[in-house]
């Protein structure tokens, strides 16, 4: 069997000169925001509190996402959010509120 080879000291060079911090940053949204969305959806493996943590941690490092990527992450980081929401609330709307009662008095009231 042929063993796989190490890559060179140079190989390794090139690849650390070619990766950009901007590109690191995006992929790390993009991952935060999917295991957030697969914390809320997928039977077995919900939990609503590590997904907030994605959630949280992916808000916090968008301002640092590419300009041209940061429509699709916010559209998908806005869906995750509203599923967040819709399994807290346990897939329920929230019941509807009271009308405030009136102040002023009336006769039988």
């Amino acid at each position: 069997m042929n063993e796989p080879q190490q890559p060179t000291e140079e190989q390794l060079l090139d690849a650390l000169r070619q990766i950009k911090t901007e590109d690191v940053v995006l992929q790390t949204v993009a991952t935060l925001v999917n295991l957030a969305g697969q914390k809320l959806s997928v039977e077995g493996a919900k939990d609503p509190v590590e997904a907030q943590k994605a959630i949280d941690a992916a808000k916090q490092m968008v301002p640092l996402v590419p300009q041209e990527a940061v429509g699709p992450i916010q559209n998908a980081l806005d869906q995750v959010q509203m599923l967040y929401a819709k399994e807290s609330q346990g897939g329920a709307p929230p019941p509807p509120e009271e009308p405030p009662k009136s102040k002023i008095w009336t006769p039988g009231s």
